[in-house]
């Protein structure tokens, strides 16, 4: 043996949402100081970078009904200083400044020295593997996100036309299943509001038959959603063919260019019983079942870990294969509500006009903080997740709560602290309620849960 690495041993950081728009420096609580020192001791630590770095003349806001996210470039100074090495670019916030805005978060992030994956240029660059090399190992990393809208995702080059910049898509198809009588109730509406007659004028027209399908007996499309007649009520996800693919392919090349693999998966699909019954967002436990269908796919072809983040809440976690899938990390750094610039639309959608500043979109927008992400605790815990593995295979994964400062004011909360006491118990009991759907059990010691895997 010559190399370090030969060992197989690697200990991988894993955290979720980072929408950064203040420094990180200045602090120094002791739990804060421990967070940052649990980054430092890993071979290297993940985020999901769900911003658009750039500087205010670089690109053009795009119309988002959220946060129209937009960093400093001086702050990717910041992350490396706390200890992040790499990171997905893969989510519905990539695209806040348009493409010129994807273009600068590129060029920014590849004068900071931080790969990065899930964007490019076009759509095979968007979906190829990055790599960082580690005393551990080479990681290479694929991000793909299944939350966009169709013009952000990146579109291929052909021999004549250049590709579009954009994110790597994770496309998927939405079945709602619904009894007889529902049916014939909907099939009534369709035709008497004229909505059949609509789409038969679009299939006369430059319409491929996935745009405007064809209703059959049992089968029918209205408002954009797919329905179909059978026994009962159920909503089921399948990833598009092409999608599937094509990040599969991916993956399989990370598999033979690294030591290790990291897939990252941005959804805020749910599925499960509680998607068709829970009020808030923080009741539903599951994610879709074409996320779990993906994460499955990608370990079979070679992924070692699999992060996944999007819906700002933590989820549950599955030991698939020996392979740890993290369904949502939550959040890391949640500092959306202090950025400094928001683009007209925004103000528009709430009636505030052109003296308005960034202060009164977030105040009206949240209620004074009694709706949204300020008014629920859950949205304020997330986890840092540190997979130990040996000798090629997974030891322990341990959990650490996070705490970003819930009830705090909006110049304060956002930063990530170790959690302890009470609110390490309520985060940490929200995380294994959410695993016992896949049977994962814990230990907890000390305001940490581990999961250990018997070695062979």
């Amino acid at each position: 043996m010559i190399y370090n690495s030969e060992n197989q041993n690697l200990r991988l950081g894993l955290i979720g949402d980072v929408m950064l728009s203040r420094s990180l420096k200045p602090f120094q609580e002791p739990n804060y100081i421990a967070f940052k020192q649990l980054l430092e001791e890993t071979d290297a630590t993940f985020a999901n970078l769900e911003t658009v770095i750039r500087n205010q003349n670089q690109g053009y806001p795009n119309f988002t009904q959220g946060t129209p996210m937009s960093t400093d470039p001086n702050l990717l100074n910041d992350l490396k200083w706390l200890g992040i090495d790499f990171v997905s670019c893969a989510n519905n916030h990539a695209t806040d400044w348009g493409v010129t805005g994807v273009q600068a978060m590129m060029g920014h992030l590849q004068a900071s020295s931080i790969p990065y994956a899930g964007i490019g240029m076009n759509l095979g660059q968007a979906r190829a593997p990055c790599y960082i090399d580690t005393p551990a190992g080479r990681i290479g990393l694929v991000a793909v996100t299944s939350f966009y809208r169709p013009w952000n995702r990146a579109s291929h080059q052909r021999q004549d036309v250049i590709g579009r910049p954009g994110i790597n898509p994770l496309d998927f198809t939405t079945q709602h299943h619904v009894d007889h009588s529902a049916f014939n109730q909907l099939k009534n509406l369709s035709e008497n509001l004229g909505l059949d007659k609509a789409r038969r004028r679009a299939q006369a027209q430059f319409y491929s038959a996935g745009e405007a399908p064809k209703d059959g007996e049992r089968v029918l499309t209205m408002f954009g959603e797919n329905f179909q007649q059978q026994d009962n009520f159920d909503i089921t996800t399948e990833v598009v063919a092409s999608d599937l693919e094509g990040n599969l392919a991916s993956i399989r090349e990370a598999r033979r260019q690294a030591d290790w693999v990291l897939v990252s998966i941005h959804s805020h699909d749910f599925g499960g019983a509680t998607a068709m019954t829970a009020v808030r967002d923080i009741d539903m436990e599951e994610p879709a079942d074409f996320v779990r269908s993906f994460a499955h796919s990608a370990i079979n072809e070679g992924a070692d870990v699999i992060a996944g983040h999007g819906p700002h809440l933590t989820l549950g976690i599955e030991i698939y294969n020996g392979k740890p899938i993290l369904y949502s990390l939550g959040n890391a750094i949640f500092q959306n509500d202090t950025i400094q610039v928001v683009p007209d639309e925004s103000y528009k959608r709430f009636g505030l006009g052109p003296s308005s500043t960034p202060a009164d979109f977030m105040d009206i927008r949240t209620d004074n903080g009694n709706k949204g992400f300020p008014s629920e605790p859950e949205y304020w815990h997330g986890m840092l997740g540190i997979c130990k593995m040996e000798k090629g295979k997974l030891h322990t994964l341990e959990i650490h709560p996070l705490d970003l400062g819930f009830g705090r004011p909006r110049s304060q909360r956002g930063r990530p602290i170790l959690a302890k006491g009470d609110t390490a118990t309520q985060i940490l009991a929200r995380i294994s309620h959410l695993s016992e759907t896949w049977n994962t059990k814990f230990t907890i010691e000390e305001d940490v849960a581990r999961i250990e895997l018997p070695q062979q």
